[in-house]
């Protein structure tokens, strides 16, 4: 479909070719011989950059790890010439980012007065949450006084904080260690969060992701996290630029330089997060270079470095005519930029051989795009009397520069036509060795074809990981495959696969840590049930339920209970997975398990406005119903127990707080104040005097999906809508509460739970599927700090050292900008049969073309800019 440019390999090649043109005496035995010559050579020039790439590589590698290992001595030395030191405040935490403005308060007389409040009042309060604390608390910033109406206040009762929200007010009774409120303070806490492992990955809806690196790592993305896992030795590592996901990943010809695309999003303030492309340092995390802000449109779909030097970047976006833009990625600047098509673009490349050529493809279509100066100028693949398929999937090139394609109907062509696979044909991978790999759809399976494209092996991908999304090579024989069902696997056509990461498919929601073993529990709409341990960072065991949203250990940990949309409940041994009992609360979802402190008790919140109780035996293995909390007005979202097991505190749908006397038939309690001293042996509701700090001004009241105290009492974790996970100071009893905010998830978190012992906390995703592990660690200045002190240039780069003493890894040479090439109009590919007979195969005729020389002149790039941030967006 189109003219091939052939790659100059040296000089001493093109005199070869132009005295074998203008000799036509010599023979064709001895053109053939020369051929053969060229071959070789080509190969061997292959090979040597190959070799000087990995070199390049476990050079930049070996210097990381050694700067890391003299910083982790360095402060090793600096912790024990401190140890017993109290840690400063940090200077550069901005309060006002992480807490809410204008926060107001009022004075209001006991609640056994009578009082009023102003239609003004009304309307301030219906706007968000508003704190209005108990008669007895003055000299309050900005106070609002409310009286009653004969114009008095009771002083001599009630001490209490009543909070609006969506002008419903929440009373919450102050406790009665708490003996002046203007004493209460409420700091950022010295604990910080550190990401430390990221469960899942994302290819269900991805191609193209997975890739080796000469370090032994291989990189994906999940959520708005890029991940770099070294399977050899259990390691990972992060990057943590993305604003939201992640959608697309690209890896420069030197194998260290890493672009990775993400789409528009949204953060707390409404206010837009503009899709980018970022430009990043694999060995040291740092951002090099943030493209396109600005220019692209809802995401990015696609992108490519240019296969000479890397010095081009194509950038196809996820607009309605899906832009195609070329930059020069160092200087930050557009170079060309054309509409491609209304059609869905799935594939972007460069072609190898030459530079003025970029082919994309996707539904129904190949384009080839020759590129000259600023523009850009398409020419259409020709099927010809053969039917376009629905989506052209994915596209190689063959060592000789042809295009190889594979399709919706399991066929790859060179332009030529055959029946590879049963099903799509998702991906093409080409080998270093000149072989090709080939992942289909429907068939499941990888493909290894020669150098003629005939099939030499192939090996069938099991189907409970789903269909092929991306195949990448690996060590000596081993290839990587990235599944539809969010599975990295590791394999050789002898010895099959093994899975090195795995995760949910679906929204999540249900998460709980065992009572004192390294184990968590997550559950999702995609009926898994996992096990994983939290030391190994390994998956312990699953089993396929209903839909899971909650779950909680039995506090011998023998068993788990596990609540689901349809109202059944399951418990499960947390050993066998085997199923223990089953039981049915109600006919909707349920939101929320907790058994008591003892593991005589089980509550049951559901969706249909009651707490269900049952009495637990025999560790947990059986279950009798003794009772239902009737009383709520909706949906029940949180409680927790108090230590004696005779009361629950439960939270709903519309903010009411409630207190239930467990002995007593399950009954209301209406006096409130009578349970303001008790010292719940967990905090997971989100409304409560101890945690009330932690709501925003003009919050919903669906702002915050998740909150949990740890075991020393020291902090409280929140997941919230907004993508962050919180660690704020606990009790938490002030409004304006400041509050450590982290990024990795790209969707609402949705809970949050801390290991038994409190060294991680583990978070959930729920759109973006993920399960985040973080290390709770002290406040030193060699951490990382979290977003509530730093720009998002700057902030969110994991595991970054960024060293000056670290040399640079020598680039290679930038080119000039292309020439326009002799066009030529595509012709309808030739049929290429390979499977009535294999060794039939071969290619068709391609004119091959010299291409002008390229120039040598080096140019100082890749050096990392002062804090590259993204701008905030435009007002």
């Amino acid at each position: 479909p189109m003219e091939v440019l052939s790659q100059p390999v040296c000089v001493w090649c093109i005199y070869t070719y132009q005295y074998l043109n203008a000799h036509d005496s010599i023979s064709a035995a001895s053109a053939s011989d020369v051929q053969d010559r060229l071959s070789s050579l080509e190969l061997r020039v292959q090979q040597q950059e190959d070799e000087i790439a990995v070199m390049k590589a476990a050079l930049a590698d070996v210097l990381r790890r050694l700067a890391l290992s003299e910083d982790t001595a360095a402060t090793g030395k600096k912790q024990t010439s401190t140890k017993g030191s109290q840690p400063g405040t940090t200077a550069e935490v901005c309060q006002a980012e992480c807490s809410p403005p204008n926060t107001r308060y009022a004075l209001t007389p006991a609640p056994h007065s009578q009082c009023y409040i102003s239609s003004d009042q009304r309307n301030l309060a219906a706007r968000g949450a508003v704190a209005i604390l108990s008669p007895r608390k003055k000299n309050l910033l900005s106070p609002l006084y409310l009286t009653s109406q004969n114009g008095d206040c009771d002083l001599a009762k009630g001490d209490y904080i009543k909070m609006f929200m969506r002008g419903r007010p929440i009373t919450m009774f102050i406790p009665a260690d708490v003996e002046n409120y203007e004493d209460v303070r409420t700091e950022l806490p010295p604990e910080r969060l550190k990401l430390e492992w990221v469960y899942g990955y994302r290819g269900k809806d991805c191609r193209a992701n997975v890739y080796l690196l000469p370090t032994g790592e291989s990189v994906y993305f999940i959520a708005s996290v890029v991940v770099l896992f070294n399977y050899e030795e259990r390691t990972q590592r992060h990057y943590l630029g993305h604003t939201d996901s992640v959608k697309c990943l690209a890896v420069h010809p030197d194998k260290i330089r890493i672009a990775t695309g993400q789409i528009a999003g949204v953060d707390k303030d409404g206010r837009p997060l503009q899709p980018h492309v970022r430009v990043w340092d694999s060995v040291s995390l740092s951002t090099l270079q943030v493209i396109g802000l600005g220019t692209f449109e809802r995401g990015v779909g696609s992108l490519a470095f240019s296969k000479d030097s890397g010095t081009h970047l194509a950038v196809i976006d996820d607009c309605n005519d899906h832009m195609l833009t070329v930059w020069d990625w160092q200087k930050k600047s557009k170079i060309a930029e054309i509409k491609s098509t209304n059609e869905v673009v799935l594939v972007v490349e460069f072609h190898p051989t030459d530079a003025n050529t970029i082919v994309t493809c996707g539904k129904s279509h190949i384009f080839f795009w020759t590129w000259a100066g600023t523009s850009l100028a398409r020419k259409q693949g020709i099927f010809g009397k053969y039917e376009k398929p629905k989506f052209v999937q994915c596209l190689a090139f063959l060592n000789n520069g042809d295009i190889l394609t594979g399709d919706s109907g399991g066929i790859m062509l060179i332009w030529s036509r055959s029946t590879a696979h049963d099903g799509s044909v998702f991906t093409l991978c080409q080998m270093r060795n000149g072989t090709l790999l080939t992942g289909g759809g429907k068939d499941h399976k990888i493909i290894l074809w020669d150098h003629d494209l005939n099939p030499e092996r192939d090996i069938e991908v099991p189907d409970q990981y789903g269909t092929i999304r991306a195949v990448a090579e690996g060590k000596g024989e081993q290839f990587l495959v990235g599944t539809s069902r969010n599975f990295i696997l590791r394999g050789t056509f002898n010895d099959g696969f093994q899975v090195e990461v795995q995760g949910h498919t679906d929204e999540l929601w249900g998460l709980a840590s065992h009572p004192f073993k390294d184990l968590f529990l997550t559950c999702a709409q995609d009926r898994q049930v996992c096990l994983w341990n939290s030391v190994d960072h390994s998956l312990e065991w699953t089993r396929l339920l209903d839909h899971g949203h909650c779950a909680d250990f039995h506090p011998s940990g023998a068993v788990v209970a596990i609540g689901t949309h349809s109202g059944k409940w399951y418990a499960l041994d947390a050993e066998t997975r085997d199923l223990v009992a089953i039981h049915t609360d109600g006919n909707e979802q349920l939101s929320v398990m907790r058994f008591s402190v003892d593991g005589t008790l089980l509550a049951v919140g559901s969706h249909d406005n009651f707490i269900y109780l049952h009495t637990v035996s025999e560790k947990g293995r059986k279950y009798t119903r003794c009772g239902k909390c009737i009383g709520h007005s909706s949906y029940i979202t949180h409680l927790d127990w108090s230590p004696d097991n005779k009361f629950i505190m439960s939270n709903s749908g519309d903010y009411e707080i409630l207190y239930w006397d467990i002995p007593n038939g399950c009954k209301y309690i209406r006096n409130r104040s009578e349970c303001k001293d008790i010292d719940w042996t967990t905090y997971t509701c989100v409304l409560g005097y101890h945690v009330f700090g932690v709501w925003p001004e003009g919050s919903d009241g669906t702002d915050i999906n998740a909150l949990i105290r740890s075991h020393n009492r020291k902090v409280i974790a929140l997941a919230d809508d907004f993508c962050k996970v919180h660690l704020f100071q606990y009790p938490c009893a002030r409004p304006k509460a400041p509050s450590h905010k982290y990024s990795a998830h790209s969707s609402h978190v949705t809970n949050v739970t801390f290991m038994h012992n409190d060294s991680h906390l583990v978070s959930t995703g729920g759109k973006d599927t993920s399960v985040m592990q973080w290390r709770l660690v002290e406040k030193t200045p060699s951490l990382v700090p979290s977003d509530s002190s730093l720009s998002l240039g700057e902030g969110l780069l994991h595991n970054s050292i960024l060293r000056a003493a670290i040399p640079a890894v020598p680039l290679t040479p930038t080119p000039t900008e292309p020439a326009a090439p002799p066009t030529t109009t595509p012709a309808p590919p030739t049929v290429l049969d390979l499977t009535s007979d294999p060794t039939a195969a071969h290619c068709g005729g391609v004119a091959l073309v010299t291409p002008p020389p390229t120039p040598t002149s080096p140019t100082t790039n890749g050096r990392q800019e002062s804090s590259p941030e993204t701008p905030p967006p435009p007002s």
